[in-house]
């Protein structure tokens, strides 16, 4: 078989193919010793000088040897009780390790609804250990996330849909495995009546007096009625057979006396263990070493067990080859373990890899919740690998196990340290979210939109950067949030909608009065011109706001005004204060003009300080650069941008003037009116 032919038979059957490689070394250590020597008719029989040789092997060979002929017994004593257990080794072993709890609860439920209960006992008691022990490593973490999170081990429950499951199939698996013994017990114990009835008519045939070829037919139906006489109970099957077999010995012993049925028997036997032995060498090269041990194990069984003596003259001949070509098969797969072994070793230190990855991770544990969720994917992974890595030695794997264990752990509590230190933080961020709330409740009523909107966008961005708040809160604090939110701008929106239709009717106006000012054509009069531009610059300014998307319509239009100006021959100082006399006019008819005055003039004073300081600091700057470097475009740049700021300030300062003139033109008017308004007596 080729070596990649061999590595296909699973990991998992290491233990039980290794039991069976012994029980077979062991069988060659078991040529039956039922064979006599026919000496002397009056003689005992006694075993050939090779036989006497291997029995004193035997004799010394270690306890471990002995330990392993019991199992031999019991896996024999196990097969023999019903023949839908031999249907075991049939059934694959998975690599039931690597199995997440979930798929150990589907591989249980195939095999206890596909397989016969009394085939899977191997399989179901593997999954049941794997499953408990995936299972405590679980229920552990939550406790101690329990723990961590504030509450008493002592309350700590947790109710898990995947436990309950597989302790629903387990438990059915057991009904039908009680069921199904309690029904095989009755029968066994008839069947094993009736054996020891056989036996008992077996001893009887010893020193009979009747006609030997008459004892020999009798004993032959005996023989019959043995192999079909059916199973009995395991506890009792190895001491019926060596019984059995005690007498068979004894009966040939007896036999001697009539020596031409004894070679006639001894030809049979001959024949049949030739055919084992040929069968027992075609299996030295079966491709499927697995199939080819368990099949030489049954060899075996029957070499053992069905088959009598042969004569001497081929008895060592026959156990020679019969032992060579188990012996061959063996070598192979002492060979093919310790292949396994190295794997093995190879999956020990994937495994303490893994494990040191793991201890480095619960030595740096992030100091925020989003690297600590990157961390616990990591970990999952991690444990994901370790359960994949394979099998290690056995001696190793419950300090593998162990080692494992004790590094999630160490991360799982210096995570759950780092969350119980969270809680101060997540109360703060509690008042924090509180305390907007209040101010969304407040504002979802306002009917000043435009400050309202801009708080409450605040306070909402605010919200997205305050972190996490205890559990039992935050559902209801961010329910209540939203809704004060979506409260006020649904408010809104409806008052947008309705002032929509006001805006548009705005553009409409512009769209007019832009049109109009593209057809404009200069009379070559720059008076009435002016007049004519400054009239659509009134009609503009009173038209109020237009949608969003469209106030670039603006730019338009003071483009197209600048470049009449422009035609006109008008400075752009000129070109401001034209157009600011609008705004002058405006003012004049303010319902409330004391107040719309003093904005106005305060915003023209912070326009002044702005254009000074842009000044000096420009002018400072050009300090730097020596007296030769005017050429330079850098300071080109910045001797422009003084020119404009300068030119700016000036604009600024003559609206300023303009504007006090109105001011006091207004105060003057005011006290004239005072003067001439008539005294009460």
């Amino acid at each position: 078989m080729s070596e990649e032919n061999e590595k296909k038979i699973t990991e998992e059957n290491v233990a039980e193919e290794k039991t069976e490689v012994v029980k077979a070394d062991n069988s060659i250590l078991e040529e039956p010793t039922e064979e006599r020597t026919d000496n002397a008719e009056n003689e005992p029989l006694v075993a050939n000088e090779s036989e006497e040789t291997h029995t004193e092997s035997v004799e010394e060979a270690s306890e471990k040897e002995v330990d392993v002929q019991d199992e031999i017994d019991e896996s024999n004593a196990e097969d023999a009780e019903d023949t839908e257990t031999q249907k075991r080794h049939e059934i694959p072993f998975l690599d039931y390790h690597s199995m997440s709890m979930e798929n150990l609860v589907g591989e249980l439920q195939k095999l206890v609804r596909n397989e016969k209960v009394q085939a899977i006992r191997k399989h179901v008691d593997t999954i049941k250990d794997e499953f408990n022990l995936k299972f405590q490593d679980f229920i552990e973490q939550k406790k101690e996330d329990f723990v961590a999170n504030g509450g008493n081990e002592i309350d700590f429950r947790y109710n898990s849909v995947t436990k309950r499951q597989f302790n629903e199939v387990y438990t059915d698996y057991k009904e039908k495995r009680n069921q199904y013994y309690k029904n095989l017990e009755k029968s066994h114990k008839e069947n094993l009546a009736y054996r020891l009835e056989l036996i008992e008519s077996l001893k009887g045939l010893v020193n009979v007096e009747e006609d030997m070829n008459t004892t020999y037919k009798t004993f032959k139906e005996i023989q019959e009625n043995w192999r079909n006489a059916g199973p009995v109970p395991r506890a009792e099957y190895n001491n019926v057979w060596r019984t059995y077999h005690h007498h068979i010995e004894i009966f040939y012993d007896f036999l001697h006396l009539n020596r031409e049925l004894r070679d006639l028997d001894f030809k049979h036997n001959l024949e049949e263990k030739l055919k084992i032995v040929e069968r027992a060498e075609a299996l030295a090269v079966e491709p499927d070493l697995n199939k080819a041990f368990r099949e030489l194990q049954v060899l075996h069984k029957i070499w053992k067990e069905d088959i009598g003596p042969v004569g001497k003259e081929h008895r060592e001949e026959v156990w020679e080859r019969f032992s060579g070509a188990t012996k061959a098969i063996h070598e192979r797969r002492q060979e093919y373990f310790k292949e396994l072994d190295k794997l093995s070793e190879k999956n020990l230190e994937r495994k303490n890899e893994i494990i040191q990855e793991i201890v480095k991770l619960s030595e740096n544990v992030a100091n925020n919740h989003r690297g600590i969720q990157k961390q616990i994917k990591h970990l999952e992974e991690l444990r994901e690998l370790f359960f994949k890595a394979g099998k290690v030695p056995q001696k190793e794997n419950d300090k593998t196990w162990s080692s494992f264990k004790n590094a999630v752990r160490s991360f799982n509590r210096n995570k759950n340290a780092f969350y119980k230190n969270l809680k101060k933080d997540q109360q703060d961020n509690l008042d924090k979210k509180r305390a907007l709330l209040d101010i969304a409740v407040s504002l979802k009523d306002s009917e000043d939109f435009e400050t309202a909107t801009n708080e409450m966008k605040r306070i909402q961005s605010e919200w997205k950067k305050i972190g996490h708040v205890p559990r039992k809160y935050s559902d209801k604090l961010w329910k209540d949030f939203k809704t004060a939110c979506n409260h006020y701008f649904d408010r809104l929106h409806a008052s947008k909608n309705d002032s929509y239709k006001e805006e548009m009717e705005n553009l409409n106006k512009k769209e007019a009065i832009l049109a109009s000012l593209k057809d404009f054509k200069l009379s070559g009069k720059k008076e009435s011109d002016i007049k004519e531009i400054q009239k659509m610059l009134e009609e503009w300014k009173v038209i109020g706001h237009v949608p969003f998307k469209q106030k670039n319509i603006n730019q338009k239009f003071h483009k197209i005004v600048d470049a009449l100006f422009n035609k006109l021959k008008v400075s752009p100082q000129e070109s401001e204060l034209l157009k600011y006399g609008n705004k002058i006019q405006k003012l004049k008819e303010e319902d409330n003009q004391e107040i719309a005055i003093q904005k106005e003039r305060s915003f023209i004073k912070k326009k002044i300080e702005e254009s000074k300081n842009e000044i000096i600091q420009l002018e400072n700057n050009l300090q730097f650069f020596s007296d030769d470097s005017e050429n330079n475009p850098l300071v080109q740049d910045v001797i422009n941008r003084v020119e404009k700021h300068k030119e700016a300030l000036d604009s600024w300062k003559t609206k300023l003037k303009k504007l006090n003139i109105l001011r006091n033109n207004l105060e003057k008017e005011d006290a004239e009116e005072a003067n001439d308004a008539p005294e009460e007596e």
